[in-house]
Protein backbone atom coordinates (compact mmCIF):
# COMPACT_ATOMS: atom_id res chain seq x y z
CA UNK A 1 0.00 0.00 0.00
CA UNK A 2 2.88 2.33 0.88
CA UNK A 3 4.51 1.68 -2.51
CA UNK A 4 1.27 2.59 -4.30
CA UNK A 5 1.03 5.88 -2.38
CA UNK A 6 4.67 6.73 -3.18
CA UNK A 7 4.04 5.97 -6.86
CA UNK A 8 0.99 8.26 -6.93
CA UNK A 9 2.89 11.09 -5.26
CA UNK A 10 5.80 10.68 -7.66
CA UNK A 11 3.47 10.90 -10.67
CA UNK A 12 1.79 14.02 -9.29
CA UNK A 13 5.14 15.72 -8.73
CA UNK A 14 6.20 14.83 -12.29
CA UNK A 15 2.98 16.25 -13.77
CA UNK A 16 3.29 19.45 -11.74
CA UNK A 17 6.91 19.92 -12.80
CA UNK A 18 6.06 19.39 -16.47
CA UNK A 19 3.33 22.00 -16.33
CA UNK A 20 5.24 24.52 -14.26
CA UNK A 21 6.31 27.83 -15.76
CA UNK A 22 9.92 28.46 -14.80
CA UNK A 23 10.58 32.15 -14.11
CA UNK A 24 13.93 33.15 -15.53
CA UNK A 25 16.18 35.21 -13.33
CA UNK A 26 18.27 37.72 -15.24
CA UNK A 27 20.47 40.73 -14.54
CA UNK A 28 21.03 43.62 -16.93
CA UNK A 29 24.32 45.45 -16.43
CA UNK A 30 24.50 49.13 -17.48
CA UNK A 31 20.72 49.00 -17.35
CA UNK A 32 20.17 52.76 -17.41
CA UNK A 33 21.43 53.11 -20.99
CA UNK A 34 19.05 53.27 -23.94
CA UNK A 35 19.55 49.64 -24.92
CA UNK A 36 19.66 48.43 -21.33
CA UNK A 37 16.37 50.09 -20.35
CA UNK A 38 14.51 48.53 -23.28
CA UNK A 39 15.97 45.09 -22.59
CA UNK A 40 14.85 45.41 -18.97
CA UNK A 41 11.37 46.48 -20.06
CA UNK A 42 11.04 43.58 -22.52
CA UNK A 43 12.12 41.07 -19.89
CA UNK A 44 9.86 42.56 -17.19
CA UNK A 45 6.89 42.55 -19.57
CA UNK A 46 7.44 38.82 -20.15
CA UNK A 47 7.36 38.11 -16.45
CA UNK A 48 11.07 37.56 -15.86
CA UNK A 49 12.66 38.13 -12.48
CA UNK A 50 14.81 41.10 -13.50
CA UNK A 51 17.53 42.89 -11.57
CA UNK A 52 18.80 46.11 -13.11
CA UNK A 53 22.40 47.06 -12.34
CA UNK A 54 23.78 50.56 -12.83
CA UNK A 55 26.09 53.01 -11.10
CA UNK A 56 23.40 55.70 -10.86
CA UNK A 57 19.84 55.56 -9.50
CA UNK A 58 17.39 53.15 -11.12
CA UNK A 59 15.79 54.53 -14.30
CA UNK A 60 14.33 51.23 -15.50
CA UNK A 61 11.11 49.24 -15.08
CA UNK A 62 12.85 46.69 -12.86
CA UNK A 63 11.66 46.45 -9.26
CA UNK A 64 14.96 44.90 -8.19
CA UNK A 65 18.00 47.13 -8.48
CA UNK A 66 21.68 47.02 -7.58
CA UNK A 67 23.51 50.34 -7.56
CA UNK A 68 27.06 49.40 -8.38
CA UNK A 69 29.73 50.17 -10.96
CA UNK A 70 30.32 47.34 -13.41
CA UNK A 71 33.98 47.04 -12.43
CA UNK A 72 33.01 46.64 -8.76
CA UNK A 73 30.70 43.68 -9.41
CA UNK A 74 31.72 40.38 -7.84
CA UNK A 75 30.94 36.74 -8.52
CA UNK A 76 28.66 36.82 -5.48
CA UNK A 77 26.67 39.73 -6.98
CA UNK A 78 25.87 37.67 -10.09
CA UNK A 79 25.43 34.30 -8.41
CA UNK A 80 22.18 32.48 -9.15
CA UNK A 81 21.17 34.33 -12.30
CA UNK A 82 20.19 32.33 -15.38
CA UNK A 83 21.59 35.06 -17.62
CA UNK A 84 23.45 38.36 -17.38
CA UNK A 85 23.11 40.96 -20.13
CA UNK A 86 26.07 43.24 -20.73
CA UNK A 87 24.60 46.47 -22.12
CA UNK A 88 27.72 48.54 -21.48
CA UNK A 89 28.72 50.96 -24.20
CA UNK A 90 30.83 54.07 -24.55
CA UNK A 91 31.39 56.37 -27.51
CA UNK A 92 34.04 58.55 -25.88
CA UNK A 93 37.37 58.06 -27.71
CA UNK A 94 39.22 58.19 -24.39
CA UNK A 95 37.27 55.29 -22.90
CA UNK A 96 36.81 52.92 -25.85
CA UNK A 97 39.25 50.46 -24.30
CA UNK A 98 36.64 49.90 -21.58
CA UNK A 99 34.73 47.65 -23.98
CA UNK A 100 37.47 45.05 -23.56
CA UNK A 101 38.23 45.80 -19.91
CA UNK A 102 34.64 45.58 -18.68
CA UNK A 103 33.82 42.49 -20.73
CA UNK A 104 36.89 40.70 -19.40
CA UNK A 105 35.81 41.55 -15.86
CA UNK A 106 32.34 40.10 -16.39
CA UNK A 107 33.82 36.98 -17.96
CA UNK A 108 36.22 36.55 -15.07
CA UNK A 109 33.52 36.72 -12.38
CA UNK A 110 31.20 34.42 -14.36
CA UNK A 111 33.97 31.96 -15.24
CA UNK A 112 32.95 28.28 -14.98
CA UNK A 113 29.45 29.15 -13.80
CA UNK A 114 26.20 28.08 -15.43
CA UNK A 115 25.11 31.71 -15.87
CA UNK A 116 24.97 32.79 -19.49
CA UNK A 117 26.46 36.12 -20.57
CA UNK A 118 24.80 37.97 -23.46
CA UNK A 119 26.55 41.01 -24.89
CA UNK A 120 25.09 43.98 -26.75
CA UNK A 121 27.61 44.16 -29.59
CA UNK A 122 28.26 46.25 -32.67
CA UNK A 123 27.76 45.82 -36.42
CA UNK A 124 31.19 46.97 -37.61
CA UNK A 125 32.77 43.57 -36.91
CA UNK A 126 30.29 41.64 -39.07
CA UNK A 127 31.78 40.00 -42.16
CA UNK A 128 30.85 40.85 -45.74
CA UNK A 129 32.21 37.65 -47.25
CA UNK A 130 31.68 33.94 -46.68
CA UNK A 131 35.37 33.43 -45.95
CA UNK A 132 35.10 35.83 -43.01
CA UNK A 133 38.18 37.80 -44.00
CA UNK A 134 36.70 41.30 -44.49
CA UNK A 135 34.66 43.13 -41.87
CA UNK A 136 32.14 45.90 -42.45
CA UNK A 137 34.42 48.45 -40.78
CA UNK A 138 37.15 47.69 -43.34
CA UNK A 139 35.02 48.62 -46.35
CA UNK A 140 35.61 51.96 -48.17
CA UNK A 141 32.14 53.34 -47.38
CA UNK A 142 32.32 52.75 -43.64
CA UNK A 143 32.05 56.15 -41.86
CA UNK A 144 35.53 56.99 -40.51
CA UNK A 145 34.09 58.62 -37.39
CA UNK A 146 32.69 55.24 -36.31
CA UNK A 147 35.88 53.27 -36.99
CA UNK A 148 37.41 53.66 -33.49
CA UNK A 149 34.23 52.40 -31.81
CA UNK A 150 33.86 49.51 -34.26
CA UNK A 151 37.52 48.56 -33.75
CA UNK A 152 37.13 48.59 -29.97
CA UNK A 153 34.04 46.37 -30.12
CA UNK A 154 35.74 44.04 -32.61
CA UNK A 155 38.72 43.71 -30.26
CA UNK A 156 36.42 42.85 -27.37
CA UNK A 157 34.73 40.17 -29.50
CA UNK A 158 38.07 38.71 -30.60
CA UNK A 159 39.12 38.40 -26.97
CA UNK A 160 35.76 36.90 -26.05
CA UNK A 161 36.20 34.13 -28.62
CA UNK A 162 39.10 32.81 -26.52
CA UNK A 163 36.87 32.29 -23.49
CA UNK A 164 35.74 28.68 -23.30
CA UNK A 165 35.02 29.05 -19.58
CA UNK A 166 31.98 31.31 -20.07
CA UNK A 167 28.63 30.62 -21.75
CA UNK A 168 28.65 33.80 -23.82
CA UNK A 169 26.58 35.02 -26.77
CA UNK A 170 27.52 38.21 -28.65
CA UNK A 171 24.60 39.83 -30.47
CA UNK A 172 25.36 42.36 -33.21
CA UNK A 173 22.64 44.74 -34.38
CA UNK A 174 22.06 45.80 -37.97
CA UNK A 175 24.14 48.63 -39.41
CA UNK A 176 21.48 51.26 -38.74
CA UNK A 177 20.80 50.79 -35.03
CA UNK A 178 17.97 53.20 -34.21
CA UNK A 179 17.50 54.25 -30.60
CA UNK A 180 14.09 55.78 -31.25
CA UNK A 181 12.91 53.30 -33.89
CA UNK A 182 9.53 51.58 -33.80
CA UNK A 183 8.89 48.27 -32.08
CA UNK A 184 7.69 46.07 -34.95
CA UNK A 185 8.18 42.68 -33.32
CA UNK A 186 9.69 41.30 -36.54
CA UNK A 187 13.35 40.53 -37.04
CA UNK A 188 15.67 38.21 -38.93
CA UNK A 189 18.11 36.16 -36.88
CA UNK A 190 21.39 35.92 -38.78
CA UNK A 191 24.96 34.87 -38.09
CA UNK A 192 28.42 36.35 -38.55
CA UNK A 193 27.74 37.89 -41.95
CA UNK A 194 26.26 41.31 -42.68
CA UNK A 195 22.63 40.61 -43.64
CA UNK A 196 20.01 42.71 -45.43
CA UNK A 197 16.25 42.38 -45.09
CA UNK A 198 13.79 41.86 -47.96
CA UNK A 199 13.91 45.60 -48.68
CA UNK A 200 17.67 45.63 -48.97
CA UNK A 201 18.06 47.37 -45.61
CA UNK A 202 20.32 46.81 -42.63
CA UNK A 203 18.24 48.37 -39.90
CA UNK A 204 16.82 47.55 -36.48
CA UNK A 205 15.39 49.56 -33.61
CA UNK A 206 16.59 49.26 -30.04
CA UNK A 207 13.10 47.98 -29.17
CA UNK A 208 13.22 45.15 -31.72
CA UNK A 209 16.79 44.38 -30.69
CA UNK A 210 15.53 44.00 -27.12
CA UNK A 211 12.97 41.46 -28.34
CA UNK A 212 15.73 39.46 -30.05
CA UNK A 213 17.91 39.65 -26.95
CA UNK A 214 15.19 38.35 -24.62
CA UNK A 215 14.24 35.65 -27.16
CA UNK A 216 17.85 34.47 -27.07
CA UNK A 217 17.82 34.50 -23.27
CA UNK A 218 14.75 32.24 -23.33
CA UNK A 219 16.06 29.84 -25.96
CA UNK A 220 19.81 29.79 -25.34
CA UNK A 221 20.57 28.36 -28.77
CA UNK A 222 23.86 30.13 -29.53
CA UNK A 223 26.31 29.44 -26.74
CA UNK A 224 29.82 30.79 -27.52
CA UNK A 225 28.63 32.25 -30.81
CA UNK A 226 28.21 35.68 -32.35
CA UNK A 227 24.81 36.22 -33.97
CA UNK A 228 23.18 39.26 -35.55
CA UNK A 229 19.69 40.67 -35.98
CA UNK A 230 18.04 42.87 -38.60
CA UNK A 231 14.46 44.11 -38.86
CA UNK A 232 12.30 42.24 -41.39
Amino acid sequence: MLQVRISVVTRLVTILNQGAVIEMKIAVVAANGKAGKLIVKEAVDRGFDVTAIARSDNKTDAKKFLKKDLMDLTAEDLKGFDAVVDAFGTFNPDTLSQHSVTLKHLCDILSKSETRLLIVGGAGSLYIDKTHTTQVMDTPDFPPEFKPLASAQAKALAELRNRDDVKWTFISPAGDFQAEGDRTGKYILAGEEFTLNSKGESIISYADYAIAMVDEIEKGNHIRQRISVVRE
